[in-house]
């Protein structure tokens, strides 16, 4: 549990909502709305948010329809956050958030009606483990939404994105947070994520079916559906 990156983002926790929201100039609010707009991947009943942070999907996903969410992380810091932002929304009834790692959810089988992951994919340590456990506790039938970031592919927004990911992103936050590094492992992070139609086929050795992506601006996020 007390891994590197828990630790990293513990430290980055104070400063991580408002530094998120100005360096994609609030466009991740939209892609998160957006990604839950599908008709068929509408939240609804109980859902689990994997590596939730500071709660943005939580709250998307309940003003999207679902009934219950419970939010998991592993960084204390970034969680604690999240409640008092869900304690100032008076959603504490709906949202419950802890401290968990994917790899080993403390969950029964089949626990939930969805199951999503804003953001978090790539953090996982032991993805495929992450991604089995997810499989796990998701209903027969039910639902898995993954948002995550991606590379464009086409000229010239790849050079752009490429430069300020790499350049202006780290010098920006660490700027203003004062853990470069942090910022440094966010592009570094992206570029080692697997391409979309090669995370497609990681969802279905997990065991999902009916696996489906869409592309947001540009290339630059990437949504993925799929059932059990």
């Amino acid at each position: 549990m007390a891994s590197a990156i828990a630790e990293m983002f513990n430290r980055i926790a104070p400063h991580y909502d408002g530094l998120n929201h100005l360096l994609s100039l609030n466009i991740d609010k939209c892609w998160r709305r957006r990604a839950l707009r599908n008709r068929l991947y509408q939240p609804t009943g109980r859902v689990l948010d994997v590596a939730c942070g500071t709660a943005d999907f939580s709250i998307a996903l309940i003003k999207a329809g679902a009934e219950k969410v419970e939010g998991v992380d592993i960084s204390e810091e970034m969680l604690a956050v999240g409640r008092r932002k869900v304690a100032g929304q008076g959603l504490a009834d709906k949202i419950s958030l802890s401290l968990a790692d994917v790899a080993a959810l403390d969950y029964a089988d089949s626990a939930f009606d969805m199951v999503a992951v804003s953001f978090g994919v790539r953090n996982f340590q032991q993805r495929m483990a992450g991604l089995r456990e997810m499989f796990r506790v998701t209903k027969q039938g039910g639902k898995l939404v993954v948002l995550e970031f991606s590379m464009p592919q086409k000229q010239p927004v790849k050079a752009l994105y490429h430069f300020y990911f790499k350049k202006v992103l780290p010098w920006v936050g660490g700027l203003f947070s004062g853990e470069r590094k942090a910022y440094d492992y966010l592009p570094a992070s992206v570029v080692a994520f697997p391409a979309a139609a090669d995370f497609c086929n990681e969802l279905r050795e997990a065991g999902f079916r009916q696996v489906t992506s869409e592309t947001y601006t540009f290339g630059i996020a990437t949504v993925y559906y799929a059932n059990k």
